[in-house]
């Protein structure tokens, strides 16, 4: 199972300083969407520059226009890119269509989703790359949240998945029992008081699993 950083804070300089401690220990870099909104696309140029060798992940959350800011995002550096999975099939299709013609890879982001099982055999046959099992904040905020309820619809998914809402060293395991590829991690790593240490502690939880 890989391990992904979700970076949740506004500024490139921050981005990049919490990198310098963490990005030895994951495999694929996300740039959140409130920093993308706050910094634009030229957050993801920088960070990919700085980190070559890295998965660098837009976290877009494109809800229309799939085709074109797609495109926005590869050309800008991004190796993968999100589409709300309630977006309509033809965004889908055309995000999908843009991760093509790049070579770089389409996740359909599952937050807000009510009928998980319905839509995850709908977006296999879009194409995507693999979807994402997310909770956002707001839900995690919600009393009697727990990641559960994402782990039971990875397990009866049949696509490839990712995880995100809550991960912690805690529940990485279970994380990686359900089936998933790929774990997220944001507040768990950014929100530490040592990053370094947090995301080193995921690491080797995946590695002691594996």
């Amino acid at each position: 199972m890989k391990l992904q950083v979700a970076i949740d804070l506004l500024s490139t300089a921050d981005a990049l300083s919490l990198l310098h401690k963490v990005a030895e220990y994951v495999d694929i870099i996300e740039l959140g969407t409130p920093l993308i909104k706050q910094q634009g696309l030229t957050v993801v140029t920088d960070v990919k520059a700085a980190y070559p060798e890295k998965l660098v992940f837009a976290d877009m959350k494109t809800m229309d226009a799939g085709e074109l800011e797609a495109d926005l995002a590869f050309k800008a550096g991004a190796d993968i890119m999100t589409v709300l999975a309630s977006a309509a099939d033809s965004t889908i299709a055309g995000a999908v269509k843009a991760g093509k013609a790049h070579g770089k890879q389409v996740v359909a982001d599952m937050i807000g989703v009510a009928d998980k099982a319905k839509r995850l055999k709908e977006l296999k046959d879009l194409g995507v790359s693999w979807v994402e099992l997310h909770a956002g904040l707001d839900e995690q905020a919600q009393a009697g949240y727990t990641i559960e309820t994402l782990l039971e619809a990875g397990r009866d998914s049949h696509v490839p998945f990712s995880v995100a809402g809550g991960i912690n060293a805690d529940r990485i395991g279970a994380v990686e029992a359900a089936g998933a590829t790929i774990a997220v991690a944001g507040a768990a790593i950014y929100g530490s008081k040592d990053p370094a240490e947090a995301a080193k502690t995921l690491r080797s939880k995946i590695q002691q699993l594996g």
